[in-house]
């Protein structure tokens, strides 16, 4: 245990990943207010909306309202979800720096959530990335299903790692791995990450840890060991998916915190 990492990134997705599920609109009010309070209580890194268009995730319909009235807080860093050019655009209006694109290692989830095969996400996000690092933002990228697909089964760690691989070659400075239906046990996090980390820096690598069985703390365990130093969690354990049937919420922020802080 004494060669586990001494400090850890949280990312917290909450006011993006937690709220766009939730049934009920939040008005813009209050998600500013959600996110004042996280940036009040420690967080650095705060996921605040998403650039979809209104019609896939009516939730966030207000993006550019909350983007443009950020509350200003020392040391945070505010980012967004960009799906396309046009979501670039209002990214780039609204005064965002820090934008994240979406795959996934399954055709099948990336056909249900974007309507494209995973060739063509990438091809399709390769100029947004462009412009956005051209435009000076830095860009995180997300690839969904890493482990398990609803829809698949159990993913190849290979093709994890040849999007994954893609993905940081068009200049994106961190892969959030992502269990996006919250299937994985430690022995997966083993699998997929430590072939991931025979050819990629643990510091490009980040988990995304949904919490469906329970195991989204033993898994962030498995990752603190395998050498990774960022999670991303969203408080009060929100979230889901609403293109992954089952899928529960996030791993809860105060719950990763709490463990954390526990070990040292």
């Amino acid at each position: 245990m004494s060669a586990l990492p001494k400090e850890v990134k949280i990312v917290e997705v909450g006011p993006r990943d937690g709220l766009q599920n939730e049934p009920e609109q939040i008005p813009t009010e209050l998600k500013l207010a959600f996110i004042g309070r996280l940036a009040e209580s420690g967080l650095r890194e705060i996921e605040a909306t998403s650039f979809v268009h209104p019609k896939a995730i009516p939730q966030l319909a207000d993006a550019v309202d909350v983007a443009g009235k950020l509350p200003p807080a020392e040391g945070v860093t505010y980012s967004a979800l960009v799906p396309n050019q046009k979501g670039l655009d209002r990214a780039l209006a609204s005064g965002i720096r820090r934008i994240a694109v979406f795959t996934a290692a399954s055709d099948s989830f990336t056909q249900k959530n974007i309507n494209m095969t995973v060739d063509e996400s990438l091809a399709t996000f390769a100029p947004v990335v462009k412009a956005a690092l051209a435009a000076g933002l830095s860009v995180r990228g997300y690839v969904s299903t890493s482990f398990v697909c609803p829809y698949e089964g159990d993913i190849s760690k290979d093709r994890v790692l040849g999007v994954s691989t893609q993905l940081l070659d068009m200049g994106i400075d961190e892969v959030a791995v992502s269990d996006t239906i919250g299937a994985a046990a430690p022995t997966d996090v083993f699998e997929t990450v430590g072939h991931l980390l025979k050819s990629i820096p643990p510091g490009k690598l980040a988990l995304h840890l949904h919490d469906t069985y329970g195991t989204a703390l033993a898994n962030v365990l498995a990752g603190l060991q395998l050498g990774i130093t960022t999670f991303d969690s969203s408080a009060g354990g929100l979230g889901g998916c609403p293109y992954a049937p089952g899928a529960a919420g996030n791993l809860a922020t105060e719950d990763l915190v709490y463990m954390l802080e526990r070990m040292g």
